[in-house]
């Protein structure tokens, strides 16, 4: 009975989680910069020349990659990049950056190999390691625009902004909340019901980066 009685306690808990988190990306609204009269950032690069700014290229191409639905889990590919219908938070961002011209698989290996301090890693390897949250850390701050960490400066943060969170990373969405807090695009888990979702609050924010 007692057994009973702790699955139907767990049951609810889940239950509820579930409608809350549900309740909250899909049904409460979104706002955008022009609610808040927040000026959209356009990037002054264009890096693979196809008429689309980087800011917004790479916004786009983190949407572009979610929308597929990639399942969650962590592999190893010598392709470097996920080639099948899997991925992780990193793959997000390894495919916005693609989207605007950015191969973050040559692009961290170069830094990798010409700045192993920064690193710390005993064995490089390209196919791996810009599928890491700490190296893109590294990198990111290395090599790109590094912006506020005080979320509640709203017009600071904008779509195609990289943000990095304590063993977690994701593309700064051009949706906000009613507070005009924005969204994250981001692949968390293998549970995750939504891409694009409400947690910039809920996370420790430790970097937020802009590639140009």
């Amino acid at each position: 009975m007692k057994n009973k009685i702790i699955f139907l306690v767990l049951f609810i808990i889940v239950y509820l989680c579930f409608f809350i988190i549900l309740f909250k990306n899909k049904i409460l609204k979104k706002y955008s910069n022009s609610d808040f009269n927040i000026e959209t950032y356009i990037s002054s690069v264009d890096m693979d020349m196809d008429g689309i700014d980087d800011q917004t290229d790479i916004l786009n191409g983190a949407l572009s990659y979610v929308s597929t639905k990639p399942k969650y889990k962590s592999k190893y590919y010598d392709t470097g990049y996920s080639n099948d219908s899997y991925g992780v938070c990193t793959d997000v961002v390894a495919n916005a950056m693609k989207t605007a011209g950015y191969d973050l698989m040559k692009l961290v290996n170069v830094d990798i190999i010409n700045n192993r301090e920064f690193y710390d890693i005993d064995v490089v390897d390209k196919n791996i390691d810009f599928r890491r949250v700490r190296n893109l850390f590294v990198y990111f701050s290395r090599n790109s625009i590094s912006l506020t960490l005080d979320i509640n400066d709203i017009s600071a943060w904008q779509g195609g902004d990289i943000v990095v969170f304590d063993k977690h990373i994701g593309i700064v969405s051009n949706k906000r909340n009613r507070r005009g807090i924005p969204y994250v695009i981001h692949h968390a888990n293998p549970y995750q019901l939504n891409y694009e979702e409400d947690i910039l609050e809920v996370l420790d924010v430790i970097g937020h980066f802009r590639v140009s």
